[in-house]
């Protein structure tokens, strides 16, 4: 129920609300020390309206940072890729799922996102403690708990709209917190994560 609110908002924005929140979340988030220290960061192609993110990739890219995307596997999971452009996504198509756009080049396996650090992570909402709101497909509960078995402790970010910073949203035993949110007009920190 919750999701198909957040979806419904997004489903609302215009194509010229997404690209003019997609610049300002990149110009946002290339600031965050976080970013600015990376060597590899791993991240999504923002597909319909989600937040946009291909402004934030190619310049992370430019700035000589490794960009890892992901690749959805049939159980779920996902594999990584290097992004090398918009030049190098290819549109996948999953079963009844959207297309979504995955490295077109070679697979570096599941446990690439371990090198990351920084994971830039999907979400619909995040709340006041940092607990994130995903679409419910599990893949990123996957990611993170990678990374915990692997002992990576990369900086979690999400990238939002305004109006998807929340007093509170539903949390799960498994779920982990995000170090911060950035959205079109600013960064929220969430202490502790």
């Amino acid at each position: 129920m919750l999701r198909r609110e957040f979806l419904s908002v997004r489903n609302r924005l215009t194509a010229g609300d997404v690209w003019e929140a997609a610049t300002a979340l990149a110009d946002r988030a290339l600031e965050l020390p976080e970013l600015a220290h990376a060597r590899t960061v791993a991240a999504y192609v923002s597909v319909g309206s989600e937040p946009g993110t291909l402004v934030l990739l190619d310049a992370l890219r430019a700035r000589g940072v490794d960009v890892l995307l992901p690749a959805l596997l049939p159980d779920n999971d996902l594999d990584w890729g290097a992004y090398d452009g918009e030049g190098s996504l290819a549109r996948v198509r999953h079963g009844g799922k959207m297309a979504l756009f995955e490295p077109s080049g070679e697979r570096l396996g599941p446990d690439a996102v371990t090198a990351a650090d920084v994971v830039l992570l999907p979400g619909l909402a995040v709340d006041g403690h940092g607990m994130r709101l995903g679409r419910g497909g599990g893949s990123y509960d996957r990611v993170l708990a990678r990374l915990e078995r692997a002992d990576a402790r990369p900086a979690l970010l999400v990238l939002l709209y305004d109006s998807e910073v929340v007093a509170h949203v539903p949390a799960e035993a498994h779920d982990r917190p995000v170090r911060a949110a950035v959205t079109p007009s600013g960064v929220h920190r969430f202490p502790g994560n």
